[in-house]
This record gives C-alpha cells, sequence and structure tokens, in this order.
C-alpha cells in the first residue's frame, strides 16, 4: 500500500497521479529518456517535440502538468497516461516492452489501494479489487466513523463493510446500466465508484488513494460542480459520443434504486430526477400525491413535483441530505439490534431510534405506515426509510422525512385489478400485509381525516398532467382515485373501531 517504484530499468521517470483524470501520469521525455537511453535531457526533449507532432495517438494520450524539474523549479511538463507510454513504446519500437508493461502494472495495483474516509476523517484503509469490491483492508483509523454495522470493538466484520460498499453502486436492475458499462469497457457497476471516489449525495463517505491528499471540501457533490454525463448516458443520451470525453465523476454512480434517474443542480440545489416504469408511468404522479397527503397531514417529507423533459414526466424532489448530515438507511441500523423473537423489528426499530435520543420515532414511524396503507405501498422495504444524524458529531437527528414512495396506486397492476379492499393487499417492512401492519399503529390521534377531503380531485389533476393525452387514461383514472377515496375510507372505519375498543 506505498507509492509505486517511479524508476524503470534504474532510471527515474517523474509521476503524478491525477485525482481529476483518475490515473497516474508519467512524464513524456523522461519516458522517452530512459526507452532511448538518451542520456541528453535536451536531446530527449527535441525528439519528444518531434515525434508528437507526427503521431497523433500520442498527442491524445498526452496533457500537461506543472512537475518539479532538475533546478528546484516546478515547469509545465508534457505527461502521458499509460496508454500514451505503450503508444511511444510502440512509435520507438521499444524492444523490452514486457518489462514496461508489467512496470505499468505496479501502478494499477497502486490505484487501487485508498483511505475509507468520512469528510475528512480517515477511517480506514481499503484495497480495490478489479471488479471495484472491496478486496482487503489494512489498518483501522477511526472505528466510530465507520459505516454502521461494520466494525465493533476494533474488529471489522469484512462481509458487512464489503456489502455496504458495493450496496453503493447502481443496481444491476437499472435501466441502461448494462449499455452504459458496455460502452465504458467496464462489466459491473461497481467499477463505476471510484471513477467517482464513492462519492454521494446521501451521506460523507468516499475514498482517498493512499498516494494522494485530497480535501472533502474540494470534491464533495454538495458544494461543488457534478457531471451529468453518467445521467445522461442513463436516460439514454450521448449515443455515440466519443467515451474520452465522457466523465465518470457523477454522484450518479452511487444512486440506488431500479428506475431510471439522475442527479442535476436546478437553481443552486441538488435534486434528483426520477421517471417511471411501463407505459402509464405511474410512479412519477404517485410520488408527487405522497406529498400532498404529507403536507395536508403535516407529515414530514421529501417534497416531489413534476417536470417534462424530452415529452416525458418525471419526478424530482430536492436533496434532503446536507453537506453536514446523512442518511442512515434502515437496514443499516437494523445491523445495530440484536433479533429477539418477543420483540418485533417495527417495536426494534424504534427503541433503538428513541434511545439515540430520537424522542418522536414511533409517531414519525406509524405516520410512514398510514401513508402507506392509504395509498397502498407494495415496496417500503429497509432502504426506503431511515434515520439522519450530523456526519461530523455523529449525533443522531431524527427520523429520514417521507421519501420514494412511487412504488404504490396499483401503479404496475392492471386497471381491472385495482382493488381498494383487498386485505391481502402486500406490505413492507413490519409485516406481510397492510392489514396487519397498520394494527401495529396504536395512536391516531394525530390524523386528521378532514383535511383529506378532496385529496382525490387533486389525484385525478396530477394524473391528467403526467400523461400527453390524458383521454387513454379516463378509466383507469377514475378507478383510482375512486380507490383512493375508499381507501381513506377503510381506514378511518379502522380507526373508529380502535377508539371503540378503548
Amino acid at each position: 500500500m506505498t507509492k509505486p517504484k517511479n524508476t524503470f530499468n534504474g532510471k527515474p521517470i517523474r509521476t503524478v497521479y491525477s485525482a481529476e483524470s483518475k490515473e497516474w501520469l508519467f512524464a513524456a521525455i523522461d519516458v522517452l529518456s530512459v526507452l532511448t537511453e538518451q542520456p541528453s535531457y535536451n536531446q530527449a526533449r527535441k525528439n519528444w517535440s518531434t515525434l508528437k507532432t507526427r503521431h497523433s495517438q500520442l498527442t491524445s494520450n498526452c496533457s500537461q502538468l506543472k512537475l518539479l524539474a532538475a533546478d528546484g523549479k516546478n515547469y509545465m511538463t508534457d505527461v502521458l497516461n499509460k496508454a500514451g507510454v505503450l503508444a511511444l513504446a510502440s512509435q520507438l519500437k521499444f524492444a523490452g516492452t514486457e518489462s514496461l508493461v508489467e512496470w505499468l502494472a505496479g501502478f494499477d495495483k497502486a490505484d487501487k489501494n485508498y483511505v475509507l474516509k468520512h469528510k475528512d476523517i480517515d477511517v480506514v484503509e481499503i484495497e480495490l479489487n478489479d471488479a471495484g469490491e472491496i478486496a482487503a483492508t489494512g489498518k483501522v483509523l477511526n472505528e466510530a466513523h465507520f459505516p454502521i454495522g461494520s466494525v465493533k470493538d476494533g474488529k471489522i466484520n469484512f462481509a458487512e463493510l464489503r456489502d455496504w460498499w458495493s450496496s453503493r453502486a447502481i443496481p444491476a436492475s437499472r435501466d441502461r446500466i448494462k449499455d452504459v458499462l458496455h460502452e465504458q469497457g467496464l462489466s459491473l457497476p461497481q467499477q463505476l465508484l471510484d471513477k467517482s471516489l464513492g462519492l454521494s449525495l446521501s451521506d460523507q463517505y468516499w475514498i482517498c488513494p493512499q498516494t494522494e491528499s485530497i480535501e472533502w471540501a474540494k470534491i464533495n457533490f454538495f458544494y461543488n460542480e457534478f457531471s451529468e454525463d453518467v445521467g445522461n448516458l442513463l436516460f439514454g443520451k450521448y449515443e455515440g459520443k466519443d467515451i474520452n470525453a465522457i466523465s465518470l465523476f457523477s454522484p450518479d454512480n452511487t444512486s440506488d434504486g431500479a428506475l431510471k434517474k439522475k442527479w442535476k443542480i436546478i437553481d443552486g440545489k441538488r435534486c434528483l430526477i426520477k421517471g417511471g416504469s411501463g407505459s402509464f408511468a405511474q410512479e412519477v404522479a404517485n410520488e408527487v400525491l405522497a406529498s400532498k397527503i404529507c403536507e395536508r397531514l403535516k407529515i414530514p417529507f421529501a417534497s416531489y413535483w413534476m417536470i417534462e423533459l424530452d415529452g416525458e414526466r418525471y419526478s424530482v424532489c430536492e436533496d434532503f441530505i446536507s453537506g453536514d448530515t446523512e442518511l442512515v438507511a434502515a437496514w443499516r441500523v437494523n445491523k445495530l439490534f440484536k433479533k429477539d423473537s418477543s420483540t418485533s423489528e417495527y417495536d426494534a426499530f424504534i427503541a433503538k431510534a428513541e434511545e439515540f435520543g430520537i424522542k418522536d420515532a414511533r409517531q414519525r414511524i406509524d405516520m410512514m405506515l398510514v401513508l402507506d396503507f392509504i395509498t397502498v405501498n407494495t415496496d417500503r422495504h429497509w432502504n426506503n426509510f431511515g434515520l439522519v444524524r450530523n456526519a461530523c458529531t455523529l449525533e443522531w437527528l431524527s427520523v429520514a422525512p417521507i421519501f420514494d414512495s412511487g412504488n404504490s396506486m396499483w401503479c404496475r397492476e392492471l386497471s381491472e385489478e385495482i382493488n381498494p379492499t383487498d386485505i391481502g393487499v402486500k406490505s413492507k417492512p413490519f409485516r406481510g400485509t397492510h392489514a396487519k401492519q397498520i394494527k401495529l399503529v396504536k395512536d391516531f390521534s394525530w390524523l386528521d381525516f378532514d383535511v383529506l377531503d378532496g385529496i382525490e380531485s387533486e389525484y385525478a389533476e396530477i394524473l391528467a398532467s403526467h400523461v400527453n393525452d390524458p383521454s387513454k387514461f379516463v378509466d383507469r383514472s377514475k378507478r383510482l382515485c375512486i380507490a383512493l377515496r375508499k381507501r381513506i375510507e377503510i381506514l378511518k372505519d379502522i380507526v373508529n373501531q380502535i377508539n371503540q375498543q378503548t
């Protein structure tokens, strides 16, 4: 885990790691001097000048950086990436190409050695393999700032740490991800992670090459510009564009979920743009509906609205995480409590949140279950809710606001299958059906049904605005609005029964 050897055949070659392009660069004149055994620096410089004007393959892999010269001063110097070094060796008909390739491979290995950091706090030394996975760990540098559940009493749970890292990658089920990986010469989504140093807009973890000294403030996505190339590729744009012109330094490398989505800076705010599935793409409208219900019921939520891009509708929400906070998914919190057959996961999660000082945890979780019952959310898995903490002090702040509620309102069912009275409709995360899960809620005193009057009419307007030709979906929209009102009435009956029993 040290800097690779910067001498070849016993002679020095100035090398530097570029944090911007994520690759090692080599002083072109030094490389030429060593490969041609030219002792004169001035003659090597002249030879290089001649070669680069004759061979475009050299200039396409060449850039300029300030490097330290023999006189102790820094000068702008031509530098080659690894492809450029091999191209130069080919032009020179260098006989020791095999040994040169082996030498360069040492830099490939060095590229994989990092420090996992939490903002500017060093957490642990790690090594990535060619698949982009954590292959090995080194010294534990700060146990307190480890990802939740991956270290205890100074001992690393390697499997948990590896799974945590791999889970940061775009899911393999994401639309067009296979095409994007193929275009970039990659095979796995995890191989995109180090291209953006693992940076995310959901937390403050990232990886820093062990040979570099990089400040979080200068590269994080919360306060710095970022490329939209990965997101645009996932949206089907840039097809046929030169891959060398594509920047992979993007928060989209660490975005979760199967639906098409991308991060974009809108009016200075970090916003997530997300699509839907199928011909109706109803998830888009459902995100907006969930926001409207939360607003009426005073449930803390991430606000979603709708935009049109290239003739399609997308939901948009502003990032509710800042440069000082982070989202800890419920599945990570779940690692902290012991499984006890006498305690439900619902009670265990709430108890852990309350132990962290989040006093309103039960009501906030109950609010989520009520929303999901009304909207028939079938996908509130353990990664679709969580807790928010301060990344610097590690203080737990709150239950995360409601987010990612699109997989609801029978969005993937045929219109004829919409049945609001179905007691077997599936639910997550605490019970298998909504009929059973809603019974976990014991206190509905915060719930005011009167504020939901007319919500079905508002939903009808949302549904009409999210398609180009609403006339094609009149029947489905009508069924959905009737079903929404029916779900509210069913819940009202459940609450009345509970109140009568108490």
